[in-house]
């Protein structure tokens, strides 16, 4: 999970920070913690090009209903505002109640096929769903992509009837495809953003990002780690890395000369990615080949199915070292 260093999160700059070697100009208080993130989120904001509000600690939305070659509709409200019902919502500070429970039990969720817009437009036309969560691209189902159209008209339509667009960015997001959020390439913008891996370059950590539509409200959401200051800090140091070292940047150059060489390679029967996040799918056995890469030639890859490999490498990455990948997979191939 880490994107700033090949060797996870020993940045140097990151381990400053966590050390207290590189100090934070603010008191150590919640409150003031809290605000400096939301000065960060500004941060945030010129490295992925949109704006957007950060409050921290907001709320819980969904969890473990991606699934493979597929959207999520999400039927029922995340809050009572929204006058439907999902999960369990009380009476508590603020407004809007709040959240007790997550929203996995199966009968508040079904599935579409990915880039299928009949299916998801039927669906929706029910009136019955809150909400859509949808993977900026796919990354345990094989590096799948929703077609740019596919998410313009899926952001158009929930706009209209008043439906939640949820954009699960935790694997994609945060430079990953050479863009701050891959779902930029498709030019909409999410009610909400999920983010993680990445963040904290492998810290623990995650971020739930809220478009101003929903007011947050103190009560809404208890959390016994929310706005940890050491995962703070860390947080804090990737955004100052990432824009420092021109990182997303690298992603897309690099990325796009990894694609086009691999697309070049007669043996492989499909390439999909955007950036760093990439899927090859080979004709056989992607476990064995993953296998002989590590062993063989000392390069470790993701997989995703039984014939993709993914690869996910540092945002770092030099056009030098991913010359080392693509001879010695040119050789595994051969």
């Amino acid at each position: 999970t880490s994107r700033l260093s090949p060797d996870a999160s020993t940045h140097s700059y990151t381990v400053k920070y966590l050390t207290g070697e590189e100090t934070i100009p603010v008191p150590m208080g919640r409150r003031n913690w809290n605000r400096r993130i939301r000065i960060e989120g500004a941060r945030m904001n010129n490295l992925k090009g949109v704006d957007v509000d950060i409050p921290l600690n907001v709320m819980t939305v969904v969890t473990g209903v991606s699934g493979s070659g597929k959207s999520s509709l999400i039927k029922g409200i995340l809050y009572p505002a929204l006058k439907r019902h999902i999960g369990e919502v009380c009476d508590a500070p603020g407004e809007y109640g709040r959240i007790l429970g997550d929203i996995d039990a199966i009968e508040h969720v079904e599935f579409v096929a990915l880039n299928d817009w009949d299916a998801v437009e039927k669906k929706l036309a029910t009136g019955e769903f809150a909400a859509v969560i949808i993977e900026a691209i796919q990354g345990v189902a094989g590096i799948r992509c929703p077609e740019d159209t596919f998410l313009q008209q899926l952001r158009q339509l929930t706009r209209q009837l008043g439906v939640v667009l949820i954009l699960d960015e935790i694997q994609s997001g945060y430079g990953r495809t050479g863009r701050f959020f891959a779902h930029q390439y498709a030019g909409i913008e999410a009610d909400i953003v999920t983010c993680a891996k990445g963040i904290a370059n492998g810290f623990p950590m995650g971020a739930v990002l809220i478009s101003p539509q929903f007011k947050a409200v103190k009560g809404m959401l208890g959390t016994t780690f929310g706005g940890n200051h050491l995962a703070c800090a860390a947080a804090i140091a990737v955004l100052d890395i990432m824009q420092r070292e021109n990182l997303v940047d690298n992603a897309a150059r690099v990325g796009n000369y990894l694609l086009q060489a691999l697309r070049q390679m007669p043996q492989l029967k499909e390439v999909r990615g955007r950036g760093l996040m990439i899927g090859v799918e080979i004709d056989g056995q992607a476990s064995e080949m993953r296998k002989r890469l590590l062993f063989d030639k000392h390069i470790f890859t993701g997989g995703a199915g039984v014939s993709t490999i993914r690869l996910l490498p540092a945002l770092c990455l030099k056009e030098e070292q991913a010359d080392v990948f693509l001879k010695a997979f040119q050789e595994m191939l051969s």
